[in-house]
């Protein structure tokens, strides 16, 4: 079991992407969202790779995160089985201070960006990059499991204006 601490931004503009690495096409499938934050979903890499992943709520902003590689043809059928899905294409960011990622969103919740950034501790100083706009770490409308559930084409404009999407 390893404890995933991570916060997460709203992206504006695209100058992230002179930091960014390779791409990877990520589908994401929900097989449990329960009411007390356990969460079990399939991702699969393409057709190169794929994994089962846990997470609990943890303390704070953190979760306890448990992640198996699976095999590409049971990723597959895990992902037929859930009825709550997404899709991404997910870019590694060669950027200090911790584990930063952005994820590009597409089908019914394109176009939203968001950048993640994984730490080891809270207390971990954080240059915050001037094209991550509004922090939404523990905004649970826009947690990858609620998206699939409840994707942002489906929000009202209100709602929309009022998170900055």
């Amino acid at each position: 079991m390893s404890l995933e601490i991570e916060r997460r931004f709203l992206v504006r503009g695209e100058r992230w992407k002179e930091l960014a690495g390779q791409a990877l096409h990520l589908r994401q499938g929900y097989l449990v969202i329960a009411s007390n934050g356990l969460i079990v979903r399939v991702r699969i890499n393409g057709d190169l790779q794929a994994w089962l992943t846990i997470k609990s709520p943890a303390e704070g902003i953190a979760q306890n995160e448990f992640e198996y590689s699976i095999p590409i043809q049971d990723a597959q059928a895990l992902w037929e089985l859930s009825s709550q899905r997404l899709l991404k294409t997910r870019y590694k960011l060669h950027l200090g201070g911790g584990k930063w990622v952005v994820d590009c969103f597409e089908g019914l919740n394109y176009p939203l960006v968001l950048a993640e950034v994984e730490v080891s501790s809270l207390e971990d100083p954080l240059d915050i990059p001037d094209w991550c706009d509004k922090e939404i770490t523990g905004e649970l409308s826009l947690s990858n499991a609620s998206l699939s559930s409840f994707p942002i084409s489906t929000w009202s404009n209100e709602l929309r204006q009022k998170m900055r999407i």
